[in-house]
């Protein structure tokens, strides 16, 4: 073949590629950006808007989810580290560099001849057989009381020991029963102020004041009713009001709604939390009777504060109800009063179902913004830990898994062997990264630990980021939970193949945007 000729069979190459190689770019790029931050020695990354606005964040969905990003492979990238996010609440930079591993490995194979769908069978086959791995060699935590939630919450907090402990305490007060419901999320405990101490406490935070400051601050005993609605008279249309009828009406239901305001009254109620917002003459009936009222509480902290003291909400037509049926709506707390310095209300010892809440503080609001993330990145491993395990963290268990993944090769019909290869290579990236960033050389230490990982049959080795010698995780306490090793895999796995199956990349045609009516009449007179 001439050298033309070859050259001519290059350029098709080129051209039939440009769409992987393009995908592929951008998903190095996204992973290149969150990379930095992995391990104990990983850095922080300073995200700026147009307005000078700084955040600086070692948190990967922050700095993923915060970036701009145009390229819509990289979209598809960020949309996983979102979908991880949502369902475990960690991992999300461990996903993110496995996916850019895997898409790089991939397309490297695809140029040297091998097929795209062979590449994604085999890389079907790798990961199936990782995270059947990853559920077998899993470690359950034995009880709340287990050190290793510690160590989990001390190693996903980014060695913050204050936080860990935060964290552990209010995973214990939650108990083990409730961080199992799949509808609940010990991360959604976690709250920051600036100025305020670190403190975990069993009860629930409304971030508003008293609708008025005569109302008392404090009480102790309380009944509470959540009104999931606005605490004020049903409404009547403007033009129903202009009729003789309608007048009656609106008489008809100022009086029903004074009706329900004395029922309050006499019902014991003591504090209010209502949705939306609350009539003038209802906040003086109600400050002279000495009760607290709170409004336009967001709808997750209303439910949240019904769930914890046993209240039902109720609608403001729900007030109708006789006083015995009104009964069955109140909640009780042991004591809610008003921290006036943080600007929120504390309801503690609520009847209902226990809940704690982590409270994280800080001296500005770059930091404790910081300090939220880390808690709620702990929170989520600890819960996770309890429901599924862990597994020795630092990239040793990815290592163990790549040699049992490697020898699926011997299974595995023709050129599927080198997807098979790309999610090795995309196994040992969290330890080369995590050596990386603690100033080691990677190909020099994966070897030293796969050596001694064979030789004293221990999966739990790895490195010791501050000697540099091959050490025993499990010893240094370095745990993470296998539901985040999981479906950081699952989820690298999904965006690799998306992106490697995307063979063409067409722009859509913009869509007419239909004309209104304004736009013909200034057509006709201009």
């Amino acid at each position: 073949m001439s050298l033309k000729q070859q050259a001519i069979k290059g350029s098709d190459i080129d051209e039939r590629l440009a769409a992987l190689v393009t995908n592929s770019n951008a998903v190095r790029a996204i992973a290149a950006a969150v990379e930095g931050t992995l391990g104990p020695k990983g850095l922080d990354t300073m995200l700026v808007d147009k307005y000078g606005e700084v955040v600086i964040t070692n948190d990967g969905v922050t700095i993923l989810t915060t970036m701009e990003a145009n390229h819509p492979a990289a979209k598809m990238l960020i949309n996983i580290a979102k979908a991880q996010q949502a369902e475990i609440g960690d991992g999300t930079t461990t996903a993110t560099v496995m996916a850019g591993a895997l898409v790089s490995e991939g397309v490297d194979q695809v140029v040297k001849g091998v097929p795209v769908t062979r590449i994604i069978e085999g890389i079907r086959a790798g990961v199936t057989k990782a995270v059947q791995l990853i559920q077998e060699k899993a470690s359950l935590v034995g009880g709340m009381d287990d050190p290793v939630l510690r160590q989990v919450a001390l190693i996903a907090g980014r060695e913050h020991g204050d936080i860990a402990d935060l964290v552990v305490e209010a995973a214990r007060m939650t108990g083990a029963e409730k961080l199992k419901d799949p509808s609940f999320k010990l991360s959604d405990t976690i709250t920051s102020e600036e100025g305020a101490e670190n403190e975990v406490f069993l009860g629930v935070i409304i971030n508003k004041q008293r609708l008025s400051k005569h109302m008392p601050k404090e009480i102790t005993n309380a009944k509470i009713l959540v009104v999931d609605d606005a605490l004020e008279p049903e409404e009547i249309e403007d033009e129903a009001l202009a009729t003789e009828a309608g007048f009656a009406r609106y008489q008809e239901l100022q009086e029903q709604f004074n009706s329900n305001l004395k029922k309050i009254t006499e019902l014991g109620v003591k504090a209010i939390i209502v949705d939306r917002g609350v009539d003038s003459y209802a906040e003086e009936v109600l400050t002279d009777a000495g009760i607290m009222v709170v409004q336009r509480v967001s709808n997750k902290e209303l439910l949240k504060a019904a769930e914890h003291t046993g209240a039902r909400p109720i609608k403001r037509t729900g007030l109708r109800k006789e006083t015995a049926n009104l009964t069955k709506y109140l909640g009780k707390a042991k004591k809610i009063y008003e921290d006036e310095k943080l600007e929120h209300i504390r309801i503690l010892g609520g009847k209902g179902k226990p809940m704690a809440t982590v409270l994280v503080g800080a001296a500005t609001e770059e930091v404790v913004g910081e300090r939220e993330r880390i808690a709620k990145d702990a929170a989520a491993s600890v819960q996770a830990s309890v429901k599924g395990g862990v597994v020795p963290g630092g990239g040793a268990i990815e290592l163990a898994l790549a040699r049992e993944v490697e020898k699926v090769r011997e299974s595995v019909r023709g050129m599927a062997v080198y997807g098979i290869d790309c999610v090795v290579e995309a196994l040992k990236r969290p330890f080369s990264q995590i050596v990386a960033n603690a100033g080691f050389n990677p190909l020099e230490k994966i070897g030293d630990v796969v050596a001694a990982q064979l030789k004293e049959g221990r999966e739990s080795l790895a490195l010791d980021c501050d000697s540099g010698d091959v050490a025993d995780m499990f010893e240094l306490g370095v745990v993470d939970p296998s539901m985040v090793k999981l479906h950081a895999l699952k989820a690298a796995g999904e965006i690799a193949e998306a992106i490697l199956r995307i063979d063409t990349i067409i722009k859509k045609k913009e869509e007419a945007v239909p004309k209104t009516r304004a736009d013909h009449f200034e057509e006709s007179e201009f």
